[in-house]
């Protein structure tokens, strides 16, 4: 086990719900000789100026120097965390405030244990591949769980296609297309039908959202291929990156997509499995 000393704090947007165990963090640090930095966002929610061992700092200097990231949120402040530390090596250690916080390290039930492990290093760390995500508005990115491509509210049906290097495989009638992670499996790619991919698996998995076609079906993607999405609409269609609006892709354009390992780090409880999570939040797969 290696102590933690100095960790970036994130919440999710509904600082009253997480006040009980902010302050649980702020005691679990001075416990723990830690220190907590919040950029200037994070320190507008909580007002932890006068705190002793709080330190604030501007956004795009918060995250030097940390040996840790506490999350006190549900999967999405979880993802945007891992995306903010991703190629870091700084592990993510997740207070689940969300509705399955399938990625949460702990429950609030247990935040004062939870967080003395946190400092303390009592944690194991999983190591996330992630989707890189190139040619979006001529940048590139990483998706953590998933990217969701979708036609427009009260637009009509998009036609999206989508390719594996020169080969184009399917072009579909459908509201719209999600390419998912293993991480990401368990959520939109799961309520269109799609696999469950087991952590450790490589690769990632396309599926179509209300596809007008019976023949159309998921596809896992072999880690080394590479992934476009092509806009066959007559009109824009709206790119979400987990979970998120990120842009637009206008008609007959496309981006490209690849699988990447060992992207971001995860802390969970030691003799926690992918498994052992995915029957504490939906159940058992069969009875």
């Amino acid at each position: 086990m290696t102590p933690r000393r100095r960790a970036l704090v994130l919440t999710h947007r509904r600082p009253q719900q997480t006040a009980a165990a902010f302050d649980a963090l702020a005691a679990a640090a001075r416990r723990a000789g830690a220190t907590l930095v919040l950029d200037e966002a994070e320190a507008a929610k909580h007002g932890p100026a006068t705190r002793e061992g709080f330190v604030v700092a501007r956004a795009q200097e918060a995250a030097d120097g940390i040996d840790l990231c506490i999350v006190l949120g549900g999967d999405g402040t979880i993802l945007a965390a891992l995306r903010r530390l991703a190629g870091t090596g700084v592990p993510v250690f997740a207070v689940n405030f969300g509705e399955v916080g399938f990625l949460a390290t702990i429950e609030p039930d247990d935040v004062a244990e939870g967080l003395d492990r946190a400092f303390a290093g009592d944690f194991e760390v999983l190591s996330l591949p992630a989707i890189a995500v190139d040619g979006l508005d001529g940048g590139s990115t990483y998706a953590i769980n998933d990217v969701a491509v979708h036609r427009k509210v009260g637009e009509r049906v998009a036609t999206l296609a989508y390719g594996i290097g020169a080969e184009m495989v399917a072009n579909v009638r459908c509201d719209g297309v999600v390419v998912a992670s293993p991480a990401g499996s368990t959520g939109y790619n799961l309520a269109n039908g799609g696999p469950v991919m087991a952590w450790g698996v490589e690769g990632y998995v396309v599926s179509f959202i209300a596809p007008h076609s019976i023949t159309a079906r998921p596809l896992v993607v072999a880690p080394g291929d590479t992934l476009s999405i092509h806009n066959m609409s007559v009109v824009p269609v709206e790119v979400s990156i987990d979970g998120r609006p990120a842009s637009e892709l206008e008609p007959w354009d496309a981006f490209t997509m690849r699988f990447v390992r060992d992207v971001a780090c995860l802390a969970q409880a030691p003799g926690s499995s992918f498994y052992l999570r995915l029957r504490q939040k939906f159940g058992r797969l069969a009875v």
